[in-house]
């Protein structure tokens, strides 16, 4: 069969793709599904598509690059069968307006790493831990964690959240053969690419999978954390289209007198006790839209949140902030279900598009250029001789 018309005959039944999750709530399939491919899309604003690590902060605290946007796209496919022929092998071939090439390749690696939650510092003395938008904390915050009676290494009991779990789809460990992208190829994807159209991927070790994707990449969110004169802040953004819902985090801290983390502060916009976890991932309509309903997250037509008065005293020394606005979905399948309840259903693939927009900012004493920055005056320096690029260092690597 010609690549063509192969890629007409398989994305028709993209076009009666089945919203497979929810399906397969309904009716588990009789066998399958032999293959399945996840596709997790991110664009990225603030400070995190800065790049250059260092580098990139230094340009944005020096008035450089604010309004820069970054994509990011996640590839993963697990099968139940072992390579036809050799080594395993497969590629995703993607419409030309994604300017990847003809195609990218999914690597198999040899290990895989699961993600976990860490702190962004190591701090010396206590965590304290906020919650909830409003102009002052509730009663019970902070909560405090002293650092000091935990064992050296052991993460914080209870500090990241059970109640939303990763979900990577695909993995090493799920799968008997295992691709992912992106791999050691170089290849990245582009500020101006685009996933609207047909894919295709095709290896040795799973059946051909294809399907039309008609959503694309989300757009930027745009953040500013203003201060407000009763020392709360206003935090607000621009509404994204097709966003689900929005979360923001923040920590912060206090610079002890070598350049040393002292204590750190966590808040959150949930209006319960929820960090980290899968509240970091890419998550599912259905998934936002539960979290909506018990106030985890904030609903898709809220632009602003205020963060309390107590966080930003807290902290004083910096804060470091992030909001995500979770996306779309689509989900695809072959063969669609049978319309015949009792007909045998032999799924062969699924395919799985998420979507997310993030943005992060620096909030930091004399640096009202940053983008999303208060306009604060400048507060002594507490870590004394080594200016703005030390306590950058310090937020991001530990010390001044």
């Amino acid at each position: 069969m010609a690549f063509n018309h192969r890629i007409a005959v398989l994305a028709g039944v993209g076009a009666v793709a089945l919203s497979v999750w929810p399906v397969l709530a309904q009716r588990a399939p009789t066998s399958g599904p032999v293959a399945r491919y996840d596709m997790r899309a991110g664009t990225v604003s603030g400070m995190m598509a800065m790049g250059g690590g260092m580098g990139g902060a230094m340009g944005v605290a020096f008035g450089g690059g604010g309004d820069k946007v970054q994509k990011e796209l996640y590839l993963r496919l697990g099968s139940s069968q072992a390579p036809a022929k050799g080594a395993a092998k497969a590629d995703h071939f993607m419409p030309p307006v994604a300017k990847l090439g003809k195609s990218v390749a999914l690597a198999t690696p040899k290990e895989e790493k699961a993600g976990t939650d860490e702190l962004p510092q190591k701090p010396k003395g206590r965590i304290l831990i906020f919650w909830g938008c409003g102009e002052r904390a509730p009663k019970g915050q902070p909560v405090v964690i002293d650092l000091a009676k935990i064992a050296a290494g052991q993460a914080p009991p209870g500090l990241w959240t059970a109640a939303v779990l990763r979900d990577w789809g695909p993995t090493l460990q799920n799968s008997k053969t295992f691709g992912r992208w992106p791999a050691e190829d170089r290849k990245f994807v582009k500020t101006d690419s685009s996933l609207i159209g047909a894919h295709r991927v095709a290896g040795n070790y799973s059946p051909e999978i294809a399907f039309n994707l008609t959503q694309d990449f989300m757009a930027a969110l745009r953040a500013t954390n203003t201060a407000n004169a009763s020392g709360s802040a206003l935090l607000s953004w621009n509404a994204v289209p097709g966003a689900t819902g929005y979360l923001a985090w923040m920590f912060g801290g206090k610079m002890g007198p070598d350049g040393e983390m002292g204590d750190m502060v966590m808040w959150t916009s949930s209006a319960s006790r929820q960090f980290g976890g899968g509240l970091t991932d890419w998550l599912s309509p259905g998934q936002v839209a539960g979290l909506v309903r018990d106030r985890t997250v904030m609903a898709p037509a809220t632009t602003s949140c205020i963060i309390p008065q107590e966080v930003r005293k807290a902290g004083p020394d910096f804060r470091m902030g992030m909001l995500t606005a979770y996306g779309p979905e689509e989900n695809f399948a072959y063969p669609p279900r049978p319309a015949d309840p009792k007909a045998a259903w032999n799924l062969v693939w699924t395919a799985r598009v998420r979507h997310r927009s993030m943005t992060s900012w620096m909030d930091m004493p004399g640096m009202a250029g940053m983008p999303g920055q208060t306009g604060e005056p400048p507060q002594e320096k507490k870590c004394k001789p080594k200016g703005i690029g030390g306590i950058l260092g310090g937020v991001i690597k530990g010390g001044c």
